[in-house]
């Protein structure tokens, strides 16, 4: 093999399990920060209100054509009046959380196209500010590509606002009637603008074909045709799911994960005739790759995330303080769970941009949860486990297929083993942080064409410590009745968390 294949091969593999590490394709420009306060008026059920709409964001200094233009994270501020909440909220509401769907309006001289800008907001207590109550939206957003040069104007229309009550600290699971928006009149709604250069890139010819337009405005082509009119906005990933599955997992308990009591007379075990409560969260998280000091994100929050199908508390093993081996109580439950592909670009070695997708096969999830011993000597202990193996495909080095086979893969599931800290994590229903680390196998059947990869995949990626973090979200039990934990939300990643510094 080559001296170059070799160094190629070994980009390919520090691309795959680090996927989500660094943003993909886009603008190269600088960011440069925006900050716009816009006034809008919202129809509330008690009637119309004027809203304050703080956007800031970040967006490049200059785009070129054919290339996406990718903002940074978007925040809007928005701040409701409290006339707006009178005979709103349902008795009993601590706080409010909510999503807003912004529309930004991207046009380039004639040609003009719609982003739908979706940014979540955390609870924010309901108290009586006479400013009102503001929540705090971000997200990211979709990229847009234009195919001719000439300056994009980036500027706010739509606004519907989607509320969500807490009582008792938790999610309610009644979402208010949304509340739709529009721009007072009289003001700049504009955001930001950046110029995009380069040669316009060819387009299929349409019918009835376009007038000329001025060298370099961006116009010639029939405004709201994403497809003639040169601007192409990046399809936003499906929005993730909001309802438990119909069916809950089959059964999954696995021994190897399951905390075993100290050495002492036998526990004894009791399964509900019900087979545990059917419910189902978000776990979201990071993984390390030691080898490369860099780690990818486990079902991206900010892509289409999926859930943890779980039934809680299967099992139950008990032993009494008064029996040899002193008090134990256990409580045993199982789910499944489909991760998501992972895909990300980067510059590999500082210079060499590779792109590729990570597959993630995981089997049966164990949770376990123990109380060990009496006072002052209990403690307690919190398991999550399961075997999973990576699969590396779809890649490309510098823009060029590089094909890697299709069972470039661990040698063997592996398995991993989280850890949660009491009172942290107590146990699946509540959920919380859980942290392990994993030991990657070596890699088999990568290469095509007689190239052997196996070596090179393994050397770069293969051997133990490498940490998983993740955090999982209440669940939520449909059955449950009132405050069940549904819908099912999206925890923050780790690092991430309210409280935590920067």
């Amino acid at each position: 093999m080559t001296a170059r294949n070799r160094l190629r091969a070994a980009a390919i593999g520090a691309a795959g399990l680090v996927a989500g590490l660094l943003a993909g394709p886009g603008s190269a420009a600088q960011a440069r920060d925006a900050d716009v306060e816009l006034a809008y008026d919202c129809a509330f059920t008690s009637g119309e209100h004027p809203v304050r709409v703080h956007v800031t964001g970040a967006y490049p200094d200059g785009g070129a054509v054919g290339r996406p233009v990718q903002p940074g994270r978007v925040t809007a501020r928005v701040t409701i009046p409290p006339a707006a909440l009178e005979g709103l909220l349902p008795d009993g509401t601590t706080a409010l959380a909510g999503t807003a769907s912004l529309t930004a309006l991207v046009t380039q001289g004639t040609r003009s196209a719609e982003a739908d800008w979706r940014l979540d907001a955390r609870d924010v207590p309901v108290g009586d500010d006479p400013d009102g109550l503001t929540l705090e939206h971000s997200g990211d957003v979709p990229s847009v590509t234009a195919t001719a040069p000439g300056v994009l104007r980036i500027a706010a229309a739509g606004l519907t606002l989607r509320l969500r009550p807490v009582t008792g600290g938790e999610l309610s699971g009644q979402e208010l009637p949304a509340v739709e928006c529009s721009p007072a009149d009289g003001q700049d709604t504009l955001l930001a603008t950046v110029p995009v250069t380069g040669r316009t890139a060819p387009t299929p010819p349409a019918s009835p074909s376009p007038g000329p337009g001025e060298p370099g405005d961006g116009a010639g082509a029939n405004p709201g045709d994403a497809d003639r009119d040169g601007l192409a906005v990046e399809q936003p990933p499906a929005a993730p799911p909001t309802e438990c599955p119909a069916q809950p997992p089959a059964d999954g308990l696995d021994e190897d994960f399951v905390i075993q009591p100290p050495p002492g007379d036998p526990v004894r075990l009791f399964y509900p005739p019900a087979g545990g409560s059917h419910g189902c969260a978000f776990a979201v998280g990071l993984a390390n790759v030691k080898k490369l000091g860099g780690a990818m994100i486990v079902n991206d929050p900010a892509a289409t995330p999926q859930l943890l199908n779980a039934r809680a508390a299967v099992r139950t093993a008990t032993r009494l303080r008064t029996q040899p081996g002193g008090a134990f109580t256990r409580i045993d439950s199982y789910g499944e769970m489909t991760l998501p592909d992972a895909r990300s670009t980067f510059l590999t070695f500082g210079f060499q941009p590779v792109s590729a997708k990570v597959e993630f096969t995981t089997g049966p999830i164990t949770i376990s949860t123990a109380t060990v011993g009496s006072p002052p000597d209990r403690y307690n202990l919190a398991v999550a486990g399961f075997y999973q193996s990576l699969r590396v495909y779809d890649v490309t080095v510098n823009g060029t297929p590089l094909d890697v086979g299709d069972n470039c893969r661990t040698a063997r599931p592996f398995p991993v083993r989280l850890n949660g800290d009491f009172p942290d994590y107590t146990n699946v229903i509540i959920g919380g942080p859980l942290r392990g680390t994993v030991t990657i196998p070596e890699f088999t059947g990568c290469g095509t064409g007689g190239e052997d990869l196996d070596q090179l995949f393994s050397a770069s990626l293969s051997g133990p410590d490498n940490l998983i973090a993740m955090n999982q979200a209440r669940l939520c039990i449909p059955s449950g009745g009132g405050v069940n934990g549904c819908p099912p939300a999206i925890p923050p990643l780790p690092g991430q968390e309210p409280g935590t510094a920067p």
